[in-house]
């Protein structure tokens, strides 16, 4: 399998000094004439904050639960700091698995679903007690002890069950689509806290997600699913910046992919610029001519849709830095430009199998 691989940052580079948690090797696993997953290499450093980014039914989900041991491989290897764990169960692996529906006991306190753990494994009350306390504090619960799961915000019970996987000190924390249930404005403020705490505990997060914000905005390196395989792993930048085929750059964001003189190209609506009737274009730009056909007011920005003269169309983006635009553009001829340095080559979508 070919893999569009950049380089990691600094602190989650795959070298010498900075050992892998997680490799994974020719993993495959079906279900009947299923294919979920399709000879995945993977490895994941010590310390970083690596998400599996991908539709549903893409093979992301699969391969979390082979790595945590809830699944096993047709074929292929997991290690866990290099340690063989391909056939041991969930119990026998130093991982903690942090899932959407929070799974906490309403019966019990917060302090003792976050003990829950620690007491399965015969640690000492007064330990338990004081690990747990460590562990509430981190995630920003300190004095919420004593409460009930249904006296908490849904954010706060993901907060409890954070706690309660990292009280136990996992080599890795699996996070399966942990925020999905959290309305937007929670999940975007989960989204800098999980980063936080990752950050502060060092332990490496492997995380689940469709969501395309929430992976550009937390991790260190992002692997990209498709049809049960890799299409592409890299920075988050690498990425959005730099999409290794057509379906990368379509799931990732917007991106507007055209076809000129047999090259085809994508170009982020951002790096668009809508002239005005007498504004002129830069020496060096691309321009193109084309109909409105579409503008859509979003807040912050207002998004074009233009039809081009020479076929295909493309999605601009404004800034609404003066409030918004007026209306009544539908219709009207436009003229749109783009620095040619800021296109990227890309590549047809491969074909399954």
């Amino acid at each position: 399998m070919s893999t569009q691989t950049e380089p990691a940052p600094d602190r989650a580079s795959l070298t010498a000094e900075v050992a892998a948690d997680v490799v994974l090797t020719g993993i495959r696993k079906t279900y009947g004439d299923v294919v979920a997953v399709d000879s995945v290499d993977l490895e994941i450093a010590r310390g970083e904050f690596f998400t599996m980014l991908g539709p549903s039914g893409s093979g992301k989900t699969t391969t979390l639960r082979i790595i945590a041991g809830f699944e096993r491989p047709d074929s292929g290897r997991v290690e866990l700091n290099g340690v063989d764990v391909t056939r041991k169960p969930p119990y026998d692996r130093d991982v903690n698995t942090v899932f959407q529906d929070y799974a906490l006991f309403p019966h019990m306190s917060v302090a003792d679903n976050v003990e829950y753990g620690l007491r399965v494994k015969g640690v000492k009350r007064q330990e338990r007690r004081q690990r747990a306390n460590e562990a509430l504090v981190l995630v920003q619960l300190e004095g919420f002890g004593e409460r009930r799961p249904v006296q908490l915000s849904g954010g706060q019970r993901q907060r409890v069950a954070l706690a309660r996987a990292i009280v136990n000190h996992p080599e890795v924390l699996l996070l399966d689509e942990p925020l999905g249930a959290l309305d937007l404005k929670l999940r975007q403020e989960m989204q800098t806290e999980l980063k936080r705490i990752q950050r502060e505990v060092g332990i490496t997060f492997v995380y689940v997600t469709h969501d395309q914000e929430e992976a550009l905005t937390m991790s260190d390196r992002i692997a990209v699913f498709s049809q049960g395989r890799i299409d592409q792993i890299g920075t988050p930048a690498a990425i959005y910046e730099q999409p290794a085929n057509e379906f990368v750059a379509a799931f990732v964001g917007i991106s507007n992919l055209l076809e000129r003189d047999g090259r085809r190209f994508t170009i982020r609506p951002e790096k668009i610029r809508l002239l005005a009737e007498s504004e002129q274009p830069e020496s060096d730009d691309h321009v193109e001519r084309g109909t409105i056909r579409e503008v859509v007011y979003a807040g912050s920005i207002t998004r074009y849709v233009v039809d081009l003269d020479h076929g295909g169309e493309i999605v601009v983006v404004r800034q609404n830095t003066a409030g918004p635009f007026p209306a009544g553009d539908e219709g009207r001829p436009a003229t749109v430009a783009w620095d040619s340095d800021h296109t990227f080559t890309i590549k047809h979508r491969r074909e399954n199998g």
